[in-house]
């Protein structure tokens, strides 16, 4: 409801400002999602009323984070859900950019909240976007870059305190591309591993079907070496899906006999991206051999063609970012951006603005 309350007196405002708007509800937009209510997906957008506001020369305010099932019931989109709405917004409307307003001035190569002497990128490529935001980098939404990778829908991110020129995203420029393009880190997740499974077909079907059919989002998979048939499984999901995650466990670890299970709050997601990797031999050596050297135990490994990431314990989280950073020559052209501001901070900037 709160977003239905700022839409509404966003277009009195701006009615009030002597230009002509109108807004929208998830549902008057036509936002369909499917039926998983507090982290719905959209599947379509009929946007013929939004379009024909914007034929009538009126500015289309549209409630973000929100939509309506195929029952008519409303459903909400999750963490980050306004970002979804506004880029699927763009791709159904065909629109040439999609800007998003956020407390910073657009993607940097360290959280400019921090340090002072931060570097902004002016674009960076789909695919480290999304690997660096799926990684914990909070300045955009994992899913609304997905959209826009999907649809070819650009993005401008920038600051909605300052007129700096912010940055695009979209394909990946015809250059040759920086090997490492940023680093992030992530301590939302957890980690939970299953003791004693018996190492047998169709096991690790079982569990992470059941996971699946609860919605708990698994990242990290990792499964021991068997000995005498028995093996370790863990996982890692959301901090959020905790609780789901443990009530599909407890039910599953006695249907394959397993001995037990237990979970790992106190752990951090650490992830060098870029689409260089493909083609660079060496990246994973380099980075094992210098979180070594500093002390710093690796928990979990995952890779992709564009990103390697590493579980620690979330008191090195930030050793292990400043050692890579270093190691890598990031110092002065990565990405990398932590947390968002806390509400008091967001608070405090927007009256020093005002």
């Amino acid at each position: 409801t709160g977003e239905q309350v700022s839409m509404s007196l966003l277009a009195m405002a701006i009615e009030a400002r002597g230009y002509k708007a109108m807004s929208f509800t998830g549902r008057q937009a036509g936002i369909e999602t499917d039926k998983f209510h507090n982290k719905a997906k959209i599947v379509m957008v009929h946007s013929e009323r939004v379009r024909d506001a914007l034929e009538r020369g009126a500015i289309a305010v549209v409630a973000g984070f929100q939509g309506v099932d195929a029952d008519g019931d409303i459903t909400t989109l999750g963490r980050g859900g306004s970002d979804t709405t506004a880029v699927a917004l763009a791709a159904f409307l065909h629109a040439d950019c999609c800007r998003i307003y956020t407390d910073v001035d657009g993607v940097y190569n360290r959280d400019p909240r921090r340090y002072p002497d931060a570097v902004k990128y002016d674009v960076i490529s789909y695919d480290d976007m999304l690997e660096l935001s799926g990684s914990g980098a909070g300045v955009l939404q994992m899913r609304a870059v997905e959209f826009a990778r999907k649809y070819n829908v650009v993005i401008h991110s920038r600051s909605a305190f300052s007129d700096a020129e912010g940055t695009y995203i979209k394909e990946a420029p015809d250059m040759e591309e920086a090997v490492i393009t940023g680093i992030a880190h992530d301590t939302s997740e957890v980690k939970v591993t299953i003791r004693g499974v018996p190492d047998m077909s169709g096991v690790a079907a079982k569990l992470f079907s059941a996971l699946a059919s609860n919605q708990v989002s698994v990242d990290m998979i990792i499964q021991n070496v068997s000995e005498s048939g028995i093996t370790d499984i863990s996982f890692t999901c959301p901090g959020g899906d905790l609780p789901r995650a443990r009530e599909t466990v407890e039910r599953i670890v006695p249907t394959i006999n397993a001995r037990t299970y237990i979970v790992d709050e106190d752990i951090a997601k650490v992830s060098l991206v870029g689409t260089g990797m493909k083609s660079s031999p060496g990246v994973a050596a380099k980075a094992f051999e210098t979180l070594g050297q500093n002390d710093i135990n690796i928990l979990a490994i995952s890779t992709s063609p564009i990103r390697l990431s590493v579980v620690v314990d979330a008191a090195q989280a930030a050793q292990a970012v400043q050692c890579l950073h270093t190691a890598f020559g990031l110092d002065s052209d990565s990405v990398f951006v932590e947390t968002q501001l806390s509400a008091e901070e967001i608070a405090a900037k927007m009256n020093k603005g005002r």
